[in-house]
């Protein structure tokens, strides 16, 4: 196959992930097309070097977001946010964890991912993950993440899709949190699901 082929494949690819992204976070799929579509499998490894897959989701209300320790600004503010989400949501904050996976496998070692993670303006219960780069494509595919790569030398930057999902304890999806949400509205759809049970499949 041409290298002119497989460069159009690759373009195509790529717009089919962007495209089915902004479908599910503007709520344009069905809630039964969106649990199908959203999440899967993958294999990555936490803040202390374990390798861990899908089953992290599992027993636990998630709310999974994809950036990179270097990033400047949506990162850290959706961090910062879902610390505050955290304190609005009480006692059933216990029931909820932000995962934030890696899209700069380059920089983001499991070193630089734990000293990333110990601040204490960021959720308590805020687990990372990170992995080789293969993985996680894997991952980013499997949610219907985009990123790329922008820039060259040590002060490249990554462009990545914002918005964050919630995901049930059964590790399914239920429905996505936009990053132009207040910290209050994010509350509400996260309790509003708790409410629903652990199958709830819409926030």
């Amino acid at each position: 196959m041409s290298r002119r082929v497989l460069a159009l494949v690759a373009v195509l690819a790529l717009a089919l992930a962007i495209l089915t992204g902004l479908a599910v976070q503007r709520g344009l799929l069905g809630s039964e097309e969106q649990t199908a579509t959203v999440g899967g499998p993958f294999q990555l490894v936490d803040a202390s070097g374990a390798s861990v897959d899908q089953e992290v989701l599992k027993g636990k209300w998630s709310a999974v977001f994809f950036g990179f320790t270097h990033c400047p600004d949506i990162c850290p503010t959706t961090l910062f946010e879902m610390a505050e989400v955290e304190r609005q949501l009480g006692d059933r904050a216990g029931d909820l964890q932000t995962v934030l996976i890696s899209v700069d496998p380059e920089r983001d070692t499991v070193q630089q991912m734990a000293a990333y993670l110990n601040n204490p303006a960021f959720p308590k219960r805020l687990v990372g993950l990170t992995g080789t780069p293969a993985q996680v494509d894997a991952a980013a595919k499997a949610y219907h993440v985009y990123y790329s790569k922008s820039g060259e030398g040590p002060d490249y930057t990554v462009n990545h899709a914002s918005y964050t999902y919630l995901m049930n304890p059964r590790g399914r999806f239920v429905c996505v949190l936009p990053y132009e949400l207040t910290p209050d509205q994010t509350a509400a759809k996260i309790a509003a699901a708790m409410k629903a049970g652990p199958n709830a499949e819409r926030c």
